[in-house]
């Protein structure tokens, strides 16, 4: 589930909670490739226990890129979907647990949303839904992938491995959270457990802080704007789908061996979201002091979840007077720290929401309402003028009329005389069809007459007769701007 926007207001207002990963690459000797070592300590000075990962946000990338060409069968898929967990293993390192979680069936509610997302796939996503053969094919060789891990892979060595399949009913963020949320209630649980979620979907910041576990951080692709696309039809960069001539891809040795990534692809880089340091800055701007009850930290952090689903996300609407983009989370928390000492207590407890509380909310949210329409409106109608001034700008930077045909301007050296300019041929003529040539055609009659007689005008004639003798008018009544040429020669002008 996506929350649009989100998570740039979120890493440009704190931006310490970002941090790029360091990552092993694997090093190759003498032409053989040696693996990293993930029993070592981790790179990134931080030890996981728990790994979670979302499949979902793995087998879509891997079984239709978008920054480089498709795999062309499925067992390319198979391969493509354990070079990324092996990736993702080798930055993050679990030592207790890792968590495999596929999207199950969902409820109706979700049936709609999800359907939406299906169709603007470029690939035939439909494939990627619980009940099909490639699910029950990818949990097949899951299955065998984590066996052969467990018994050669040295840092996979006393690692609970679990896989929920798409025959378990749920979201698989959803299922991740409901398992988080089991083992807190042991007895047993250890709360300075380290936890580590994969997904890109703005929700796990809101889960990850929702399940208030004091060490919970996010991995997820690091956006890079503008990157370069392969070819629908040959996979090869450079070009575009209608510019493809279909040539075959250059080899890198005899076998393409040094292929590697396709040319000006990178490979894409991770960060890792610390949801540690985000409790933190939040501690600092929901902390009230005078309150006519006792200050919880968790409770407000509820709030503050609860609060950020007024803005929006895939499966609810956002309010209209509320826009990340405007601010709109600040002003929230603005209203809630203003409301709340009337209020009594805080918006939710236990996973229940106090209508009563939130209305006071609204009726704030409400009475603000008409001031950011306005200053909407007022935005946009200086964005408008800012556009009209603009181009009125770039316009008065270029000459008004480029003259074409024999006056038009020729580069020295470049002219088809061998380097000589040419002589104008009739400039009369030339230059008078220049003038009327951007003339509004509704204004403007052309009349052909005996030999090459033309006459241009832009407004009424009501009489003209020509005698034998050309250069004599006998009679006419002419408006301004009429002109009568013979051959090319002006003969009279009013």
């Amino acid at each position: 589930m996506g929350v649009p926007a989100f998570f740039r207001w979120l890493s440009r207002k704190y931006p310490s909670i970002v941090v790029h990963c360091l990552e092993e690459r694997v090093k190759e000797v003498n032409g053989v490739k040696i693996p990293v070592d993930t029993s070592k300590p981790n790179p990134n000075e931080v030890e996981f226990d728990n790994l979670y990962l979302d499949m979902n946000g793995i087998i879509h990338p891997c079984t239709h890129p978008e920054n480089k060409a498709a795999p062309k069968n499925e067992d390319e898929m198979m391969v493509a979907i354990f070079e990324y967990i092996d990736r993702l293993f080798n930055i993050l390192r679990p030592r207790r647990l890792l968590y495999m979680a596929i999207d199950g069936v969902v409820s109706a509610y979700f049936t709609e949303s999800k359907a939406l997302e299906v169709i603007k796939e470029r690939f035939d996503s439909n494939c990627i839904t619980p009940g099909t053969e490639f699910m029950d094919n990818l949990a097949r060789s899951l299955r065998y992938y984590v066996a052969d891990r467990l018994n050669n892979d040295p840092g996979w060595k006393n690692l609970t491995v679990i896989l929920s399949d798409a025959s378990v009913p749920g979201e698989g963020e959803h299922k991740i959270m409901d398992f988080i949320r089991r083992q807190r209630a042991q007895p047993n649980h250890d709360p300075n457990t380290h936890h580590c979620l994969c997904g890109a979907d703005a929700d796990l910041i809101m889960l990850g802080l929702a399940t208030h576990e004091p060490n919970f951080t996010i991995i997820r692709e690091e956006f890079k704007p503008n990157q370069p696309r392969p070819c629908a039809l040959c996979g090869q960069i450079g070009h575009e789908i209608k510019e493809c001539q279909g040539l075959p891809k250059d080899k890198q040795g005899q076998f393409d061996q040094f292929a590697g990534n396709s040319a000006g692809v990178e490979e894409q880089e991770f960060i890792f979201i610390r949801l540690t340091v985000l409790r933190e800055y939040l501690e600092r701007e929901l902390t009230m002091a005078s309150l006519p009850f006792t200050f919880d930290f968790e409770r407000s952090v509820d709030d503050w979840v609860f609060m950020c689903f007024f803005v929006g996300n895939d499966f609810l609407p956002h309010l209209p007077s509320l826009e990340i983009r405007e601010g709109a989370i600040d002003r929230l928390v603005g209203i809630y720290k203003n409301v709340v000492h009337k209020t009594g207590g805080y918006l939710t407890e236990n996973g229940f929401v106090n209508l009563e509380r939130v209305q006071l909310i609204m009726i704030a949210v409400g009475e603000a309402e008409d001031n950011i329409f306005k200053k909407r409106r007022e935005d946009d109608v200086l964005f408008r003028q800012r556009q009209k001034e603009k181009n009125k700008r770039l316009k008065g930077n270029r000459p008004s009329f480029i003259p074409g045909g024999q006056y038009s301007p020729q580069a020295l050296g470049q002219s088809s005389g061998g380097g000589r300019p040419q002589a104008i041929q009739n400039p009369r003529q030339t230059a008078f069809e220049m003038r009327v040539k951007d003339r509004d055609p509704q204004n403007r009659v052309r009349y052909g007459f005996r030999g090459h007689t033309k006459i241009y005008f832009n407004k009424m004639v009501f009489l003209y007769n020509l005698i034998e003798d050309d250069n004599y008018i006998k009679s006419c009544t002419l408006t301004v701007n009429v002109l009568v040429l013979y051959n090319g020669h002006k003969i009279f002008k009013d």
